[in-house]
């Protein structure tokens, strides 16, 4: 089943276009990874898919079935910039994930407590659950937000670097973690990474942006991806 599509897009910053004729489709139950050079459009990309930005040209298409609106998890790049003034605690933080469907106005419920302790625990940070976002560091903010989409229940994950500031073996957790995702929930995953040679053994298929020999980027993948890309990010 094709959860995800994209359809001759262009799109730029200027007048110039960093994207042009991209063509790609995400499957159901994929673990996928998007790699390429710093500045060859990896978050754009991402951010075109989910309807963050609206393409030039070409179409974006969110497929799901029974015509319901599907449910994304995204963790974006900067999780740093919570600053030190950042109220929330990371329970609270994780918690609101359970409202990102439905009613703002409902009571939390017992199953809400349960997967807000289990997406904790699941991205080590169940012990740090009363600190203050703003005095965690940039790797403890990046697993909160992990577990704030995991605890959406969402179908399709969107993580841009996620592992940014873990160390190898926290990585290599995360990978595990991920893939348990795909393989035990059923969930689809569009992580963006560096470190390709780490997830060679859990990703089904990779998106990788190259340069091309007139001074662009082109995408290379196992499957339907192509266009050239240019160097905004």
């Amino acid at each position: 089943m094709t959860l995800l599509s994209m359809q001759e897009v262009t799109f730029g910053y200027s007048d110039t276009p960093c994207l042009e004729d991209v063509n790609l489709t995400i499957h159901a139950g994929e673990f996928v990874a998007v790699t390429g050079p710093n500045g060859a459009s990896k978050t754009t990309l991402l951010k075109l898919a989910l309807g963050l930005l609206q393409p030039w040209k070409g179409k974006v298409q969110q497929h799901k079935a029974n015509k319901q609106k599907l449910r994304i998890g995204y963790v974006p790049q900067q999780i740093a910039a919570f600053n030190s003034g950042f109220p929330s605690t990371v329970l609270e933080f994780v918690r609101s994930g359970r409202f990102a469907t439905g009613s703002w106005l409902r009571r939390l419920s017992k199953e809400d407590q349960v997967k807000t302790e289990e997406a904790l625990k699941q991205v080590g940070m169940w012990e740090l659950r009363n600190r203050k976002i703003g005095d965690l560091s940039g790797g403890q903010k990046q697993r909160i937000c992990v577990a704030r989409a995991l605890v959406q229940e969402a179908e399709l994950l969107v993580l841009d670097e996620p592992t940014t500031g873990m160390d190898q073996d926290s990585r290599m957790a995360f990978y595990d973690l991920m893939n348990e995702q795909v393989k035990k929930h059923n969930r689809t995953v569009v992580m963006v990474t560096h470190n390709l040679a780490e997830m060679s053994g859990y990703v089904e298929r990779v998106i990788e942006l190259v340069r091309k020999e007139d001074g662009g980027w082109k995408c290379c993948t196992t499957t339907s991806c192509s266009g050239h890309f240019g160097l905004v990010e």
